[in-house]
């Protein structure tokens, strides 16, 4: 029996990971531009449109690779549902946020909502899983929330877009881990859509009784554009996760920070956001604490790896 290609040529697998990891990042990353381009119809068509092109498409998917049983399986299984069913919440949320800031030039806040979502996490596994935090995440943790205090004094207000994105986040990975591995990607969000779908379909069905539909605003071009919204968020989970089975979580860890990157550039160089001294001063600093955060994670990845490698051997002697 051959063996695979992938398997045989390391380099060529992490060649073509790390690919699709920025390509999935990159289409995360430029998300403003295209959300700016839907700013015809209100947040809420857009998103109900999100949510019923997506169940469609990942029906599709699941259909045509032979995995619908993974959706029945998803939906029989009641502790696994209750927490997609709340995933599927935090997602709605996540979406509307993210869509009223690309539509309403707060994109730097959407990137300072991404760029604070991994401390936050490191949070979240404390609060929640009491997971034991090493000294440098501590400090990254505290680093962290002095930027947000920063920006938060210089704008005299909480960042509430920045929080609301990486709480929901944070939050839906929280509730997605819980729900367990049971089922693939696209199944658990098939899920999360259908249970959706019957909020998203009515609230379309009252934009269209009530005169409000924005589907047909400039015919085809205006169709499509919604449409597409189903794609544009398929496409980079089907990146992510060919991503995801050819590099080390640390790869696909750092790669992370490449979307709210590119929102940032977009946010200052294509909209024009202002930019006072404390929110340079906040960015900078958060950026900072995410440098702790990264170089705390490789060192002890590679601690644990030395660990692995002194076992091995010394069961091999």
């Amino acid at each position: 029996m051959s063996t695979p290609h992938t398997a045989s040529d390391p380099h060529a697998t992490r060649r073509s990971g790390l690919l699709f990891g920025l390509a999935c990042y990159g289409i995360w990353g430029v998300l403003p531009l295209y959300f700016v381009q839907l700013d015809f119809a209100p947040d809420l068509e857009i998103v109900a449109h999100r949510a019923l092109w997506t169940l469609l498409i990942c029906v599709g998917v699941l259909g045509v690779s032979g995995k619908l049983r993974e959706l029945r399986d998803a939906l029989t299984h009641s502790r696994q549902l209750g927490f997609l069913a709340l995933a599927a919440a935090l997602i709605a949320c996540n979406w509307l946020i993210y869509v009223y800031a690309a539509n309403h030039q707060q994109v730097l806040q959407a990137s300072l909502g991404y760029f604070t979502n991994p401390l936050l996490t490191v949070g979240l596994g404390v609060l929640v899983l009491r997971e034991r935090l090493r000294p440098l995440q501590w400090l990254a943790m505290g680093i962290g929330l002095t930027a947000v205090l920063v920006i938060a004094v210089g704008d005299g207000q909480l960042p509430w877009i920045a929080l609301g994105l990486a709480f929901s986040f944070a939050l839906y990975g929280l509730a997605k881990s819980f729900a367990g591995r049971r089922s693939g990607a696209f199944a658990s969000l098939g899920v999360e859509t259908l249970l959706l779908s019957p909020f998203a379909a009515f609230a379309l069905y009252w934009m269209t009784a009530h005169g409000q539909s924005h589907f047909t605003t400039y015919g085809a071009t205006s169709m499509l554009l919604l449409a597409s919204t189903g794609i544009i968020t398929a496409a980079p989970l089907t990146l992510f996760a060919a991503a995801a089975r050819r590099l080390p979580l640390s790869v696909v860890g750092m790669l992370q920070y490449i979307a709210p990157t590119l929102q940032f550039i977009i946010a200052v160089a294509v909209n024009h956001e202002p930019m006072p001294p404390s929110h340079w001063i906040g960015f900078g600093i958060i950026w900072f604490a995410l440098a702790v955060l990264t170089t705390d994670a490789l060192r002890h990845n590679r601690r644990n790896a030395r660990l692995r490698r002194a076992e091995a051997a010394a069961e091999a002697a």
